[in-house]
């Protein structure tokens, strides 16, 4: 039995807002599949799309197009994602943070930039929800609340963030699959599944066996990484084409 589901999969790690990272890589993927044509191809975005980069809302403009072409892909939401609903049904709140949303730590402040919303801060959090209410289109927040909270497909499980060992994948809790580190990032158990995740950034894709981590800090001049994941096999997909992504 494949472990793919007969597919072969393109997960890419967490964008940030970075633009033309995210687009190099698309290319890279196109070249990939001319080389080596598959006939079930797809690509999963494993979320945090949006802050502290410059290009947020091309960003989203770029991921709404990719949804309707050619290629399959599936999108999965995270945390920074999650805080555009947050903010805008209560911009006043930290949400269960130690940071508000436009703090640029968190980096709200620069997903507003993106649409125009100029020098939004945690003091005048109401005014500019309004004005980001008023310049955010409908069909992105439409995408944004269709995002998925977990993909399983075969013997891979995708989330944001990961999952709570102990807890069956079919039991995860949203809080978990958009924000858990540890236990999870300390766990050397079978979840189950191997879990290909982003949210907690690694200088280089790290393949632990029962865990791939593919948020490799474009946002904080990293890379953005993409991995490959084709029954049994596993790659890492570099400018210069695939590259064995072994387990350390």
């Amino acid at each position: 039995m494949s472990k793919t589901d007969n597919h072969r999969i393109y997960a890419i790690g967490d964008i940030h807002g970075c633009l033309d990272q995210l687009v190099e890589m698309q290319e890279r993927i196109a070249t990939d599949l001319q080389t080596n044509p598959h006939e079930k191809p797809l690509v999963i975005y494993l979320g945090d799309y949006m802050d502290r980069g410059p290009q947020n809302r091309a960003v989203l403009e770029n991921l709404i197009a990719a949804k309707t072409a050619d290629l399959p892909t599936r999108f999965l939401l995270g945390n920074h994602d999650k805080f555009v609903s947050l903010f805008l049904d209560d911009p006043g709140s930290m949400h269960g943070r130690s940071l508000h949303w436009l703090h640029p730590g968190t980096g709200g402040d620069k997903t507003l930039e993106s649409y125009g919303v100029l020098n939004a801060v945690e003091q005048n959090a109401e005014t500019a929800r309004d004005l980001f209410a008023a310049a955010i289109p409908d069909e992105h927040r439409l995408f944004l609340n269709e995002c998925e909270h977990s993909i399983h497909i075969g013997g891979y499980f995708f989330a944001h963030a990961g999952v709570r060992p102990d807890v069956a994948l079919e039991d995860q809790a949203f809080y978990d699959l958009i924000w858990i580190r540890e236990p999870f990032l300390s766990s050397d158990q079978d979840f189950g599944a191997i879990v290909v995740h982003g949210h907690s950034p690694v200088k280089k894709v790290q393949n632990l066996g029962n865990r791939i981590a593919v948020d490799t800090a474009a946002v904080f001049g990293g890379e953005l990484s993409c991995v490959i994941l084709e029954d049994d096999k596993q790659w890492i997909l570099e400018p210069d084409g695939r590259v064995d992504c072994p387990v350390v």
